[in-house]
């Protein structure tokens, strides 16, 4: 695509006036040597955000920002995913960057991850965050500014999503268009867990700029609060299934209890006659067995439960990490085991 615009920040906006001021006020202080365009989508709001929008496009254009705003009215919005495929749609800059409209990027954002996507085209470019209020999803956060480059690839089975969150995302145009867009089933829909998997399909990179570059709001009006815990599972465990188990002959799972069964009962009929064992610290599992009683076939399926230490890799480990005061981690690490080829986290 041929054009003068370097990168395009992307806004879905619905009903978002309690934010998009400061929104847009971080965007015009972008240092940065780069052209810039913001490109926002209304979705059906019944705020006053197009007022603000407004206001802001002569500001960004007086500083040199080339603008486009439109809008749709629906009776109700169509999500998520359609509002920034419209935004994408209507702009020229040859890299992305995606913004909520609740959120703040930091000065030095967009310039810091273009130099680092326009090396990598093939790329996710995400970057460390904080979160506002400063107590929201502590270990999420943490987890998610301190994965090292290599575990951005490794541990995208987890409950938490996206190993670089959505809001932090800036990637070459192309990258974008390989995944046909994103996902427009609307609420509900995880439209960015959807996207990343697809571009991690195709081949695609992820990487971290390893510096905070984005507030990002914790509040319960945020879109993610419309995923069901169970649209999210669903799609890990087809995911698990389809990149990895599909190519390993048995494994072991890594928890006896709850969320170990819930995986063993999700999976397909091949890959349950996979497992050869479920391992577990407690004493009062290990040794027995586990009937899965709900099976609609005789004889019923029965899987030995053994003890961590005797546990043969290739492992799927159901475990939420960071909530054992570091026993969890000890006994993986005493393992020496190597993640992406003799375990995965699926917690």
């Amino acid at each position: 695509m041929e054009n003068n615009i370097d990168v395009t920040v992307v806004i879905p906006v619905h009903n978002a006036s309690t934010w998009l001021d400061e929104c847009l006020e971080a965007i015009a202080h972008q240092k940065s040597t780069l052209s810039i365009e913001v490109s926002l989508f209304l979705d059906s709001c019944e705020d006053n955000s197009a007022d603000i929008a407004e206001i802001w496009r002569e500001k960004l254009q007086d500083i040199g920002y080339s603008v486009i705003i439109t809008s749709e009215n629906n009776g109700r919005p169509k999500g998520v995913g359609y509002a920034k495929n419209k935004a994408v749609a209507q702009s020229k800059g040859e890299f992305l960057c995606f913004q909520d409209a609740d959120d703040i990027m930091q000065p030095k954002r967009i310039q810091m991850q273009y130099e680092h996507a326009f090396l990598h085209k093939n790329a996710i470019v995400g970057c460390q965050f904080k979160r506002e209020p400063p107590d929201s999803t502590v270990r999420f956060t943490k987890w998610a500014n301190t994965l090292t480059q290599e575990q951005l690839t490794l541990q995208v089975y987890t409950s938490h999503g996206p190993t670089v969150i959505m809001p932090t995302w800036f990637c070459h145009r192309s990258v974008f268009d390989k995944c046909d867009g994103f996902d427009e089933t609307g609420k509900g829909t995880p439209e960015d867990l959807i996207f990343f998997y697809k571009h991690l399909q195709h081949g695609g990179e992820v990487f971290r700029v390893d510096q905070e570059l984005l507030t990002y709001r914790y509040h319960q009006a945020a879109a993610t609060f419309s995923v069901e815990e169970r649209t999210i599972w669903d799609l890990r465990v087809k995911e698990l299934q389809e990149r990895v188990l599909s190519q390993w002959p048995s494994f072991t799972i890594w928890n006896a209890g709850k969320q170990g069964r819930k995986f063993y009962r999700s999976l397909h009929l091949e890959n349950q006659k996979k497992v050869m064992a479920f391992c577990d610290v407690d004493t009062k599992k290990v040794g027995t067995v586990y009937t899965y009683e709900e099976a609609p076939w005789k004889p019923k399926p029965k899987v030995p439960i053994i003890h961590f230490k005797e546990a043969h890799p290739p492992i799927i480990i159901c475990m939420k990490m960071d909530l054992t005061r570091g026993d969890f981690e000890e006994n993986l690490a005493s393992l020496n085991l190597k993640e992406g080829t003799d375990f995965y986290h699926f917690n």
